[in-house]
């Protein structure tokens, strides 16, 4: 039986029983085995109620480019991976977020998610955490619920709100779920804390699509559980500015760096395509 499936078995009575100091009495540890780089996860189908779906991408979209006809965008991708995997932090649960809207966040949060769970036995779990603008579902071509919300709410259990992707068969995604009116409510909460918790034992990566930074309270709560944040910024759309005000915000302890989402070919350099990352150094690079 899979490591996953075990630790989801678990999942639904830790959230509805306990409180975070029942989660420090009753360690997380005495149920799960950790998901380690040496210890890699296995998965068996047959014994979980984990749907398996297709994913659906238009051509045209910016997405999983790990094919041939788009190698230079996958490699940039594997490159964050590769600085992920290297960090001295060692972070576990990520946040990606942006200074505005439509800079391309939930694009790059998906195609980062991908990129990490094609190493072998490397589990990946896709969340998406801006429950006002929701798009992973739409995005990949998947059912908008169960998810996210409907677990914190306690109507759902995890197990079955998550999807396994099939042709990614390491990369797992839990949909915001259904609208709710409280969702800062359902994050200020114990039952979020011991879902992240959880969520740290049973993968390797869990990568949360977030709300703009600042922009709402569950940003911040999101931010809390989380071991560090990406910020995403698109040349020729994000306000520099709101940039450079909400760079100044962020936490920088948990501060892992700049993706440039959109980067058109610089006349300098030799002609790549749209993606490229930078670490941030006081001042946002271009590729």
């Amino acid at each position: 039986m899979s490591k996953i499936y075990e630790a989801l078995q678990r999942v639904q009575g830790n959230l509805d029983g306990a409180t975070p100091s029942d989660a420090r009495r009753d360690s997380p540890q005495q149920h799960f085995p950790r998901v380690v780089e040496d210890e890699p996860a296995s998965r068996s189908r047959e014994s979980s109620r984990i749907r398996v779906l297709p994913l659906r991408v238009p051509l045209s979209a910016p997405l999983l480019p790990f094919d041939s006809d788009h190698w230079y965008a996958g490699e940039q991708y594997k490159i964050i991976r590769t600085k992920i995997n290297q960090h001295p932090l060692r972070p576990r649960l990520i946040t990606v977020s942006s200074a505005g809207s439509a800079d391309g966040k939930s694009i790059t949060a998906i195609n980062i998610a991908a990129a990490l769970s094609l190493k072998d036995d490397t589990d990946v779990l896709l969340m998406d955490g801006d429950f006002r603008r929701s798009t992973i579902h739409l995005q990949l071509g998947l059912p908008p619920g169960p998810g996210l919300l409907d677990v914190l709410a306690g109507s759902t259990d995890l197990e079955d709100a998550l999807i396994q992707a099939d042709r990614f068969p390491n990369l797992y995604v839990l949909p915001a779920g259904e609208p709710r009116n409280n969702p800062a409510e359902l994050l200020d909460s114990a039952r979020w804390t011991n879902l992240a918790t959880l969520l740290r034992k049973a993968f390797h990566y869990v990568i949360v699509d977030a709300p703009p930074i600042s922009a709402v309270a569950d940003y911040d709560l999101i931010l809390a559980k989380t071991d560090a944040l990406i910020v995403v910024a698109r040349p020729d759309h994000t306000n520099r500015k709101a940039l450079f005000r909400a760079l100044e915000t962020v936490d920088k302890d948990k501060f892992l760096g700049v993706v440039l989402n959109y980067v058109p070919d610089w006349f300098l350099g030799e002609s790549r395509s749209y993606y490229s990352y930078r670490e941030y150094r006081g001042q946002v690079g271009q590729a």
